[in-house]
């Protein structure tokens, strides 16, 4: 497996701390608000990972945390009047539900900032002992940068960025610029505030990783060196986020906090960055409210994850056209049981994936996989013996094994990129709501009944009336199918 790593700038090997075993945790988000596609890009992206890594054997512990102490969430309770722990649980439902919808696995560990306070409190206590951090007159606790040797290893990028965040986090006490906020001491009557032996207040935002991965994985690890294998999260956390993560995590503990460090790129609307301040933010919700989650997925996925995603609809139905090239092979080979899966195909979808989740070498294998599998289909629509090469004619054993181990490939596909598992028929039902799939049934039940009675008028008529509807039917052993035309 050869991964990209963002502080070497290079593709690299996967070597785990532990053979056999990967540790990941990815950055995830600050539940003030609905997710949005940046949200989605990243959870896709770690999601791929995780399942490459597990097809290939490795055991994965994948952990995302939930910021639920924040300014944004504060302003929020302000706003709304209602209770901190509404919120958060409101948010961090709704952003589960999207998750599933996108096919994206629930995280082994889902820590909370506010759930982790004790491991936070030990950590920057430990800081302040080790004279890397210090509180000031108001109480707020600081990061003190230059007793890091090896501050700005992870993104390169402290000189350019030096004076931007010395502006974000300003105070006359602060010993250097760069220095970061590790505990924000509370202000006035502020009731949403936590006790620690330093001060009344709530945890920085960098701090809250660095402490949820020392106490859920570092430990398990007994590891000296890392204390875990993938950290990862959207490009634009490497600074300042990641930066001062690792700088915390390294003056606190001794040792590096991750071993690689993962990436995704922007999400762009026509071109755009995706940016609240631009107006132009595109939640998931409304996403799914047009498209099916597993369209989104496909379309989401189809650009490698280092790549800026530039999001419009053109390209979402171009590439639902080609999910729907697999299902209609698909609807070509069920019902059945699958066999084992193609070898050839399974490396070759394996040995794309294993080359940093090269997404658009793996969608061109499916490709191929599914022209070729309707080419010896259709050599042979009724079951009669499959046209092989001249030398090897294949029988109706090897076309009936053809079907299942087709089916297989796309059990495999499914498991690997998480596309592929619905129904067939019930994927091209995709958008038609459920008053409309009532009528539809209604009139199929209708038909039936006229059929039964030799009405063929009238069963005819139905069906002219399904066409019209923009409804194609399809009469099968099983019974009568539709599909939206």
């Amino acid at each position: 497996m050869q991964i990209y790593d963002s502080v070497q700038k290079k593709k690299v090997p996967f070597e785990p701390i532990r053979k056999g075993e990967a540790s990941i945790y990815v950055c995830g988000p600050t539940v003030y608000d609905d997710a949005h596609l940046g949200h989605a890009r990243s959870a896709l992206a770690f999601d791929l990972l995780s399942r490459t890594l597990k097809a290939l054997g490795y055991k994965v512990t994948m952990g995302k945390n939930f910021t639920d102490i924040d300014d944004k969430i504060i302003k929020k309770v302000e706003e709304t009047g209602k209770s901190l722990e509404e919120i958060t649980t409101h948010y961090i439902a709704r952003y589960l539900e999207e998750m599933d919808a996108l096919g994206v696995a629930r995280a082994d560990i889902e820590p909370k900032a506010t759930e982790s306070l004790d491991a936070i409190e030990q950590m920057i206590q430990k800081l302040i002992e080790k004279d890397a951090a210090y509180v000031v007159s108001s109480g707020d606790v600081y990061f003190d940068t230059s007793k890091d040797a090896h501050y700005g290893d992870i993104s390169h990028r402290v000189g350019e960025d030096e004076e931007n965040q010395s502006r974000i986090e300003h105070t006359e006490e602060k010993r250097n610029p760069k220095d970061f906020a590790l505990w924000k001491a509370c202000k006035g009557d502020e009731d949403i505030c936590f006790d620690t032996a330093f001060s009344r207040g709530r945890p920085g935002w960098h701090i809250e990783c660095s402490a949820m991965i020392e106490k859920h994985f570092a430990k398990a690890h007994g590891n000296d060196t890392y204390s875990i294998d993938i950290h990862g999260g959207g490009a634009d956390l490497l600074f300042p986020h990641h930066e001062n993560e690792a700088a915390q995590s390294r003056c606190a503990t001794g040792h590096e906090l991750a071993k690689y460090w993962m990436h995704n790129g922007f999400v762009q609307i026509d071109g755009e960055k995706m940016s609240k301040s631009l107006g132009n933010s595109f939640f998931l919700k409304d996403a799914l409210n047009v498209y099916d989650g597993e369209v989104l997925r496909y379309y989401l996925n189809s650009v490698h994850y280092r790549n800026n995603f530039n999001f419009n609809e053109e390209d979402l139905l171009s590439a639902k056209k080609r999910l729907d090239r697999l299902y209609r092979l698909k609807k070509r080979v069920v019902p059945g049981k699958g066999s084992a899966v193609n070898k050839a195909f399974k490396e070759a979808l394996l040995e794309a994936m294993s080359d940093d989740l090269n997404v658009s070498i793996a969608l061109s294998v499916i490709d191929e996989m599914v022209a070729k599998a309707n080419e010896q289909l259709d050599s042979n629509p009724k079951d009669k013996p499959l046209k092989g090469s001249a030398s090897k004619p294949l029988n109706g054993a090897s076309y009936k094994a053809l079907k299942k181990e087709t089916i297989a490939n796309i059990e495999f596909i499914d498991t690997l990129l998480g596309f592929g598992g619905k129904e067939p028929y019930a994927y091209f039902q995709i958008g038609i709501d459920e008053a409309l799939k009532a009528k539809i049934e209604t009139l199929l039940n209708e038909r039936s009944e006229a059929k039964k009675a030799k009405e063929f008028e009238r069963s005819d008529a139905i069906r002219d009336e399904l066409t019209t509807m923009g409804i194609a039917i399809m009469d099968t052993a099983e019974g009568t199918v539709w599909e939206k035309a």
